[in-house]
């Protein structure tokens, strides 16, 4: 039968057969197939001594423990000598098997194993213990109190490891617990950054709640700034008014300033959802002002996210029509024809939200392309936009709609059949103005097939048929011919339009009506016969409708109100930004209200704490420590570490712990530095946020000072590189602060074509890469641009001109004043791409002309070569592993080792340095990124049968992928 090779597998005496056995059953699982039945087989080998073994049995065990109750209960005493394992991924994995049993007969042992759990030396092992307390509170509620009590201490961990977990269990049993947040309110912010990326957003999502109920708003005017106050900060943001004397200052609390400096650095995310957190909770927190900064960083997901769109859309799409933030980045949202149907709609969204008086004519221009597009789903809808445009810009309504009446040409009903509606709509707001509209509509009356367009124009004829009484009766008598052939909702505004007409123009309509009611009267539709029933009864006297027949008139020709045509984002700033109650609109259940902010704020010393700081150890590695006494693990039994000094020093303006090695002092005074991604602009503006809180427990008032005294501490000799290099605020990583730039290895000579001289009118223009320091700025990369004059005329004034709103750092060459017939001159030109393959571009202007260009650099052209010894090659291809290396294996021809050195194929591609090897069949290069200083080292192995290893080391994760396949493509083919 079925898996019986697998059961057998499992049972026999040998753990490599058992281990396979396991591979192939998690294998399956991972497939999707049902290995239920083999959970008998599975869990006897719960108690192997093999460790690889032991492991993939609790993966299995945690799958289908909730399915197999009664079996897995039997191994209940396996599980709990588990998690006293030596190895913490055995206990871990015993703890998820255990809060995986959902049987209520063991809560009692699962409290307590979650317990022992929180004050596991592991990190791992603490972090699965916050983990559970979610499944134990969903089986047993009543635990609710115990449960808060392990948040409690949890929250209190100083691993990141350990936080995003534990603020997740915090959300699912006690949100409204606060005050468990207080006291590591402070902690839970500088930590942030180095958190995983779904703690990232869950401990944002909470700290964006937590902050609307203990600051007050940032943007109340509040006097003058005070730089001397010493019970509040305030933030200073000087604004003048259009007289330009006027000053407003905005009152900040530092613990709020301190949340925005800390998650600022993660609009630079790669991961989507944490730049959508940070980006909401700017929105909910950030003073009106400083919103501007999520900008950038939602036009980039925008461009590279194209399944973020429907989030975009739901969660963020109002932005955009409360912001003139986006302004500069309009063409950012102009549609591209490979954009998929929803994301044009969501650009079209914004491009109408975006419009004003200015830029209403840019954007009319790009919807009369949009018209034209095949996609008719989008043409109509582009249709609609101009109709709120319209609406929302008087200056454009006149002008909109003679370019709506145009389309009523058009060959596609689709587009016809649109226009006719939004007509419609335009027309309700100023109808006598447009008379002539009307008539020409009905002319177009015989030619439009879709019935909704065919009943809007009805409609039209029936509301103001006075204003067109020769041409409503003839539109009548033509219905009069189709109605029974015509859509039921045609059949409607028919009626409607007899109706109407009667009461305006009896004489010439009175057969006419009654005719179109006796076939109304036996129509399929219930509707149409109960609609002539009613019409017949309201507008013909007769003894039955008695008094009624006089109030027709009010009924039918009442005047109606315009519609309104509304931004589909209107009022959705009921609910928090990236929740799910803002997607449906809707209060969705578990749903955490976003309170508004106090008029008052709470009082600010709860949040004082004594000083945290990370130490170092005698391994070199950081371990957050509040005093060199405290214990390596928060909650752990273990001694004391040594060496790390029984004194402490009580100055509350350093609130730093001294150490017998003289070093802890130091680091406490620079946490900021370490802790904090701030620009250099910000960490001067912050310099002063540096609160400190008292020793004396009977003294809780809270001061604000500029920057505190540092200490002099003397470093110890044998303080390690990487201890300096932690504690100096250099923007370099350790590596790059020691690399020595060289000269380039190899200068490619081709150039590339800036500008053709068809295009641009006789001057031509090619750059290339001299790969050289730029003189201009170090973080800059050197670029060379010949200028060839083609013409017989001289060309004056080449500059370079304007450049695009999210242009790239650029050193522009002098003006070249006269450039004669058939001369070349070469300049220089210096770019900052910010280690990035983003083109730079501008427009390269001559006296009469201008022409946008555009340079687009190779990756390998940003990097700077540098100079650096094996062994320190070796350490830093140590440190740079993980996610900072990627590799690949490829074939090269026999010839390929023989027809160019490794070395120059090597440097064709990356202005790389190279590194000397003891070893023929292994090539080392190194360099650092112009922009950032970042190590770059790439190593290329050399094996049997003409293979060759590609390994890529670097911080830059984005650089290295595509720097391998630049070398892949060059060493395949030399």
């Amino acid at each position: 039968t079925r898996n019986d090779d697998l059961k057998e597998m499992l049972e026999s005496n040998k753990d490599s057969l058992k281990l396979d056995a396991m591979k192939r059953i998690i294998a399956l699982i991972a497939k999707g197939k049902n290995a239920s039945e083999l959970f008998p087989a599975v869990v006897k080998n719960v108690a192997s001594k093999n460790i690889e073994l032991k492991k993939l049995v609790y993966v299995y065990l945690v799958r289908y423990a909730e399915e197999q109750q009664d079996l897995a209960l039997l191994s209940i005493s396996t599980f709990q000598r588990a998690l006293k394992d030596p190895n913490q991924l055995i206990r871990a994995s015993a703890l998820r098997v255990l809060s995986s049993i959902r049987v209520p007969i063991i809560v009692p042992i699962m409290m307590l194993a979650i317990k022992e759990a929180a004050s596991d030396m592991s990190p791992y092992v603490r972090k699965t213990s916050a983990h559970a307390i979610q499944k134990l509170y969903s089986l047993d509620p009543d635990q609710k109190e115990h449960l808060i009590e392990v948040i409690d201490k949890l929250l209190k961990d100083k691993s990141t490891l350990v936080a995003g977990s534990v603020v997740m269990a915090f959300e699912e049993v006690c949100p409204d617990r606060i005050d468990l947040i207080h006291k590591n309110y402070r902690k839970l912010c500088n930590l942030l950054v180095d958190v995983e990326e779904w703690g990232q957003v869950v401990i944002i999502t909470m700290l964006t709640r937590y902050a609307r109920t203990q600051f007050t708003s940032p943007w109340k005017e509040d006097g003058l700034f005070d730089e001397n106050s010493e019970t509040a900060f305030y933030e200073s943001d000087e604004k003048k008014t259009k007289n330009g004397d006027e000053k407003k200052s905005y009152m900040m609390d530092p613990d709020h300033r301190l949340l925005l400096r800390n998650t600022k650095p993660l609009l630079q995310s790669r991961n989507t959802a944490v730049v959508v957190s940070v980006a909401q909770l700017y929105w909910h927190l950030a003073p009106k002002h400083e919103v501007g900064v999520i900008t950038k960083s939602l036009v980039r997901l925008l461009r590279n996210n194209g399944g973020l769109v429907y989030i975009m859309k739901y969660h963020y799409g109002f932005m955009f029509s409360r912001q003139g933030m986006f302004e500069p980045y309009m063409k950012s949202f102009y549609v591209r024809s490979t954009d998929a149907t929803h994301i044009k709609s969501l650009k079209l969204e914004i491009l109408t939200s975006l419009a004003n008086e200015a830029n209403i004519s840019t954007i009319l221009r790009e919807f009369q392309t949009y018209v034209k597009s095949q996609d008719k789903q989008f043409a109509a809808g582009t249709i609609q936009a101009i109709g709120r445009c319209a609406t929302n810009i008087s200056e454009v309504t006149d002008t909109c709609l003679q370019g709506l009446v145009l389309l009523l040409s058009n060959r596609d009903e689709t587009v016809v059949a649109e226009s006719v509606v939004v007509i419609k709509k335009l027309l309700q707001t100023q109808p006598t103005q447009h008379s002539d509209i009307i008539k020409h509509m009905a002319k177009l009356f015989d030619n439009i097939a879709v019935p909704m367009a065919r009943a809007s124009i009805l409609w039209l004829m029936g509301e103001y048929c006075e204003r067109v009484p020769q041409i409503a009766p003839d539109v009548l008598r033509k219905m009069a011919k189709s109605f029974t052939s015509e859509e039921d909702i045609v059949k409607l505004q028919t009626v409607n339009l007899a109706a109407k007409l009667y009461l305006t123009n009896s004489k010439q309509t009175k057969l006419l009506t009654q005719y179109i009611l006796n076939l109304g009267k036996y129509d399929q539709n219930y509707d149409i016969r109960d609609r002539t029933r009613f019409i017949r009864q309201l507008i013909v006297p007769n003894e039955k409708s008695g008094a009624l027949g006089k109030y027709a008139r009010r009924i039918l020709l009442a005047p109606k109100p315009a519609p309104v045509l509304e931004s589909t984002y209107k009022d959705r700033d009921r609910y928090q930004l990236g929740t799910l109650s803002h997607t449906i609109n809707t209060k969705a259940s578990g749903y955490l209200e976003l309170s508004d902010w106090p008029a008052v704020a709470p009082d600010q010393s709860v949040r004082n704490v004594e000083e945290w700081a990370p130490s170092l150890g005698k391994t070199g590695k950081s371990k957050l420590s509040k005093s060199s006494d405290d214990k390596f693990y928060s909650d752990s039994g273990e001694e004391k570490e040594k060496g790390s000094g029984s004194s402490s020093s009580d100055d509350s303006s350093s609130s730093s712990s001294s150490s017998s090695e003289g070093l802890f002092g130091h680091v406490c005074t620079i946490k900021y530095v370490i802790f904090s991604s701030q620009s250099s602009e910000e960490s001067d503006k912050s310099s002063s946020l540096s609160e400190k809180s008292s020793s004396e427990s009977d003294s809780e008032q809270k001061k604000t000072t500029k920057k505190p005294p540092q200490k002099k501490t003397q470093v110890p000799v044998s303080l390690s590189l990487y201890s300096l290099c932690i504690l100096t605020p250099c923007p370099l990583s350790c590596a790059a602060a020691l690399l020595q730039v060289s000269g380039p290895a190899f200068v490619p000579e081709k150039r590339h074509d800036l500008l053709h001289r068809m295009t641009g009118k006789g001057l031509s223009a090619q750059y290339q890469f001299p790969r050289q320091p730029c003189l201009y700025q170090p973080t800059m990369v050197s670029v060379q641009i010949s200028l060839t004059n083609t013409t017989d005329h001289p060309l004056e004034q080449i500059h370079i001109g304007d450049r695009g709103p999210t242009g790239l750092d650029m050193h522009c060459f002098n003006t070249v004043e006269c450039l004669l017939p058939e001369a070349s001159v070469t300049v220089s030109l210096g770019v900052d791409f910010n280690d990035s393959t983003q083109a730079a571009n501008f427009q390269l202007c001559t006296k009469e002309d201008q022409f946008s260009v555009s340079i687009q650099p190779a990756v390998g052209e940003l990097f700077l070569p540098a100079t650096m010894t094996e062994q320190d090659f070796r350490k830093e291809q140590g440190k740079l592993l993980g996610m900072n290396e990627s590799s690949a294996t490829i074939t090269m021809a026999a010839e390929n080792t023989t027809r160019q050195p490794i070395s120059r194929q090597v440097a064709t591609v990356a202005n790389l340095g190279v590194v000397p090897s003891g070893q023929d069949n292994i090539h080392r290069f190194a360099g650092k990124t112009a922009s950032s200083g970042a190590v770059v080292l790439v190593t290329v192995e050399l094996r049997e049968s003409s293979a060759a290893l590609i390994t890529i080391n670097t911080e830059k994760s984005v650089m290295g992928p595509m720097l391998l396949r630049d070398l892949k493509r060059a060493l395949a083919r030399a």
